[in-house]
C-alpha cells in the first residue's frame, strides 16, 4: 500500500497531539506527586511559627483556642494546617517611660502568661502543652499534642527591674526584643527612621544589663523591632547568636522592619537566625500598594457597619493599651469577613502570598545560608497572606518549597531545626556562664 504525503502529516498531527496529552498527564501527574510528596514532608518536620499574637478576650472558659474562632490561630486551624508549634507573644503597646506605665505594662505582660497558662493547663491540656526546650518540643510533638511556646515583644515590662528578665524567664519565655513601637527604656526602635529622632543612639545602659541578663539566664535576643544601630550594640554585647523573630529582607522590599544586607551578614556571623514573616507590606511594596486601597475600603465599610471607629495603621499605636486591644479585637473579626468579600469582587490587582513570602526566603538563603533562615506569621498581629492566611493555611508554605526544589532536610530546618539550634546554643551559653558564677 503506498503512503501518501497527506496520510504521513495526518500520521504526524496524529503522534503531535497524543504527544501533548502525554505531557499534560505527565504533568498533572508530577503536580500531584509534588502535593503527595510536600504533604508527607509537612507530616514529617516540625513545624514551629515563632510569632502569633494573642488576645486574653479568647483565653476564657468560654471563649478559648479549643473553638473554631475567627482568629487566626487556634487549636483546629493548627490541626488542620498541620502547625505543630506557635509562639504565642506576650506583647506590650509602647507607653510612657514612667513608673506608671512601667507598672501598667508589667500586669499586662502577666495577663497574657496567665492566659497562655490557663490555655494549656484548664481548657486544653489533653492538645496542647507548654515547651521551655527543644526537648520539650520533640517529646510533645512525639506524643501527638500541639506545642505552644512563648516570646515577649517589647521589653518594656521590665521597667527599671533586671530581676524581671529572669522572672518572666521562668514564666516560660524563651525570647524577647527590648523595643517595639516607639523606643523604650532599653532600646531604641526601627521606628526612628521615620523622623530620625533617637533615644538611646542604640541601646540605653540599662538595655545593656539587659543583655547580659538574657544571655546569663538563657533568653534569645530578638532583634525584628530594635533599630539598627540597636541590633549592632546587641550582637556586639551578645555572647550568644540572637533571633529576629518576624522580619524578612529589604533588598527585597524596603521597610524598616526589614533587615538590610549588612544586618544579614551581622546575623550569619553571629550564628543566629532570621524568621521570614508573612505580612503584606514586608514582602512586595508594588503588589501591596496596589491592592492595599481596596482592602482598606473595604474594611472600613465592615467597620462602619459594626460601629467601630477605622484606624490607620500609624493611629493605632496612639491610643491606649485598651483601646488598642479593643481595636485588635475588631481586627480579628474584621479580617475573615473582608476576606468573604474580596473573594466576590472581580478584577482585583493580584495579592502578596506564599510565593513572594518564599522569594524572601530564597534571597535569605542566598544571603546567609540555609542554617540562618526560618519562619513566622505575624498571626493575629497583622500577618497573613493569600495562600497563609491562618494556621489551617501552614502546609501551602511547605508545598512552595517543594516545588523550588527544597529537601525535607531543608524544609525540616527552615520549618524549626535552625530556631531550636538557637536556642539550644542559648542554653548552653546560659549554663555556661552560671558555672563561672
Amino acid at each position: 500500500m503506498k503512503t501518501t504525503p497527506l496520510a504521513l502529516f495526518a500520521v504526524f498531527l496524529t503522534f503531535l497531539a497524543c504527544d501533548e496529552m502525554s505531557k499534560a498527564e505527565d504533568q498533572a501527574i508530577t503536580e500531584e506527586q509534588l502535593l503527595a510528596k510536600a504533604s508527607a514532608i509537612h507530616k514529617r518536620v516540625i513545624t514551629l511559627d515563632t510569632h502569633c499574637d494573642i488576645n486574653t478576650k479568647n483565653f476564657t472558659d468560654s471563649i478559648n483556642y479549643t473553638q473554631e474562632l475567627e482568629n487566626q490561630v487556634t487549636l483546629p486551624k493548627m490541626k488542620a494546617g498541620g502547625l505543630d508549634v506557635a509562639w504565642f507573644i506576650v506583647y506590650t503597646g509602647q507607653d510612657t517611660l514612667t513608673d506608671a506605665g512601667f507598672a501598667k505594662a508589667y500586669a499586662t505582660a502577666n495577663s497574657k502568661f496567665d492566659a497562655i497558662y490557663r490555655l494549656v493547663n484548664e481548657y486544653a491540656p489533653s492538645e496542647i502543652e507548654l515547651a521551655t526546650s527543644s526537648a520539650d518540643v520533640k517529646r510533645i510533638t512525639e506524643a501527638g499534642k500541639k506545642v505552644a511556646m512563648i516570646g515577649i515583644e517589647n521589653g518594656y515590662p521590665i521597667g527599671n527591674d533586671v530581676g524581671r528578665v529572669s522572672e518572666f524567664y521562668d514564666l516560660g519565655a524563651r525570647y524577647m526584643s527590648l523595643a517595639h513601637n516607639g523606643h523604650s527604656q532599653l532600646s531604641d526602635s526601627n521606628t526612628g527612621e521615620a523622623d530620625s529622632i533617637w533615644l538611646h543612639n542604640g541601646l540605653s545602659d540599662l538595655g545593656k544589663e539587659v543583655i547580659k541578663e538574657m544571655n546569663r539566664v538563657g533568653m534569645m535576643i530578638d532583634v525584628s523591632h530594635p533599630s539598627k544601630e540597636a541590633m549592632r550594640q546587641m550582637i556586639a554585647l551578645s555572647e550568644a547568636p540572637i533571633i529576629a523573630s518576624h522580619s524578612s529582607a529589604r533588598a527585597l522590599c524596603d521597610h524598616s522592619r526589614n533587615l538590610d544586607d549588612e544586618q544579614l551578614q551581622w546575623m550569619k556571623e553571629n550564628g543566629g537566625v532570621v524568621q521570614t514573616v508573612a505580612f503584606t507590606s514586608y514582602l512586595n511594596t508594588e503588589k501591596f500598594e496596589k491592592r492595599v486601597d481596596i482592602e482598606v475600603e473595604v474594611a472600613k465599610k465592615i467597620a462602619d457597619s459594626m460601629g467601630v471607629r477605622w484606624l490607620d495603621r500609624s493611629e493605632v499605636f496612639t491610643v491606649s493599651n485598651e483601646e488598642r486591644e479593643t481595636y485588635f479585637d475588631f481586627l480579628g473579626k474584621m479580617v475573615p469577613i473582608r476576606k468573604k468579600m474580596l473573594a466576590k469582587m472581580d478584577n482585583l490587582p493580584p495579592a502578596v502570598d506564599v510565593a513572594d513570602f518564599v522569594d524572601h526566603i530564597d534571597y535569605l538563603v542566598e544571603k546567609m545560608g540555609i542554617e540562618h533562615v526560618g519562619i513566622s506569621s505575624d498571626f493575629d498581629g497583622g500577618g497573613g497572606i493569600a495562600g497563609w492566611s491562618d494556621a489551617s493555611e501552614t502546609m501551602n508554605v511547605t508545598i512552595e518549597l517543594v516545588r523550588r526544589g527544597y529537601t525535607e532536610n531543608e524544609i525540616s530546618m527552615l520549618w524549626s531545626g535552625n530556631l531550636l539550634r538557637v536556642l539550644d546554643e542559648v542554653t548552653e551559653v546560659a549554663e555556661n556562664i552560671q558555672k563561672k558564677v
